[in-house]
């Protein structure tokens, strides 16, 4: 009777309160990140809120004294410009085609090498080094050595004279950035190959499934998520694409190839819009956000989905 009695106290008995020091322990360990807190936003936030500020002004660097108040007027402008239509059109475009031929061709080089060769560490290394070239190098690569009409290496193999770039501006700036971001893709789907689970592969071909069937029943669905970030995280640094295209085709011909980034240049360098072009570039930063936002998603449910094993 007494243990009954006790247990039952000890159930009603009320929870403890946190000391007092608990709180200061915890600003305590957290101290040490204020300065690169604080460094991020002055450097993040900052200029951001500034350039917000500029987006509600009509600011033209030809009339330095003249930058009247106009609201949201230079919004409006952005969403009603052809020109910048265009721009936007074209950085889906690029953005979408060279995520989907490099996440098609990272899948593949990932199930290459997550096979037992010899030399699999020389071509792992091989097929890396594209992704650790400085773009504007890896532009001019591509722009003298494969694409020139003259001694170009298209050329050279299929021969003619054909101008690659100004025939097929588009696909050219799409073909260097699947070259420079496979590897990436590569990285990411090969980590995912390499979680699956043994045990389970060689169950099923006990079973009598091919290889087809396990790639398209087994592998495909676990490696969805991995495909889901390869996409997200690809999508958020090629809407930024700004010096293959400045490089390559200097928008070009005509405005083919010009991206949201890229118009921005041409908007506050040679138009001298300074209003206009801040306001397209709070319309780029937000759309960055919304993608990152699903990429940050995707990226939690594989840290739960790890968790749960």
């Amino acid at each position: 009777m007494t243990t009954m009695v006790a247990r039952r106290d000890e159930r009603t008995q009320a929870p403890v309160p946190p000391t007092k020091g608990g709180a200061k322990d915890r600003w305590v360990r957290r101290a040490p990140l204020l300065p690169a807190l604080i460094f991020a936003l002055v450097v993040t936030q900052v200029p951001f809120l500034y350039t917000l500020y500029l987006s509600t002004l009509s600011w033209n660097a030809l009339r330095p004294g003249d930058k009247p108040f106009v609201g949201l007027d230079n919004y409006i402008t952005v969403f009603n410009d052809s020109r910048l239509r265009s721009a936007l059109f074209n950085t889906v475009l690029l953005t979408a085609g060279a995520v989907l031929f490099s996440i098609i061709l990272g899948l593949l080089l990932a199930l290459l090498l997550d096979r037992k060769f010899i030399g699999r560490s020389v071509v792992r290394t091989m097929l890396i080094t594209p992704f650790l070239i400085m773009p504007v190098a890896a532009a001019l690569l591509w722009k003298h050595a494969i694409f020139n009409p003259a001694y170009g290496l298209i050329n050279g193999i299929f021969g003619g004279q054909t101008d690659w770039i100004s025939s097929y501006p588009k696909a050219a700036v799409i073909a260097t950035l699947v070259w420079q971001w496979t590897p990436f893709m590569m990285l990411i789907l090969l980590a995912g190959l390499q979680s699956q689970s043994n045990e389970v592969i060689e169950a099923a071909r006990v079973d009598g499934a091919n290889a087809w069937q396990i790639f398209r029943r087994m592998t495909l669905p676990h490696l969805r998520q991995y495909l889901e970030l390869g996409a997200l995280l690809g999508s958020i640094y090629l809407v930024n694409t700004f010096d293959a295209i400045f490089t390559i085709t200097q928008g070009g011909p005509g405005t083919a190839t010009t991206n949201l980034p890229y118009e921005i240049y041409l908007t506050t360098f040679r138009k001298f819009e300074y209003g206009e072009a801040s306001a397209a570039g709070v319309v780029v930063v937000i759309l960055t956000i919304i993608v990152a936002t699903f990429a940050l998603r995707v990226i939690s449910s594989l840290f739960r989905m790890e968790d749960n094993r």
